[in-house]
């Protein structure tokens, strides 16, 4: 299943020191499977993780580990998605 994860920076400054390991943490996720992209929004004010979980729960746990969000720089929302199979003709 996919989850995507909104996360919006509510601490500018503290995601600018957090945001390297931010994306080691995803890379590495991405190596291992867990992450299909990710990637900032063009308003800078937060970016976007599809997680590939077998569960809510997995995804919810893989989301909150990420550095961003343990040390407070963005918030979570998390929910669960089901892309289109295009095209549909």
């Amino acid at each position: 299943m996919l989850y995507a994860a909104f996360l919006t920076i509510i601490d500018q400054e503290l995601n600018a020191k957090v945001r390297p390991a931010h994306l080691e943490y995803v890379n590495d996720l991405y190596k291992q499977g867990k992450v299909l992209m990710a990637g900032p929004f063009t308003d800078k004010q937060g970016g976007l993780v599809i997680y590939k979980a077998e569960s809510q729960e997995e995804a919810r746990k893989l989301a909150e580990a990420d550095p961003v969000i343990v040390e407070g720089a963005r918030t979570l929302e998390l929910r669960e998605w089901s892309p289109l199979e295009l095209p549909l003709n």
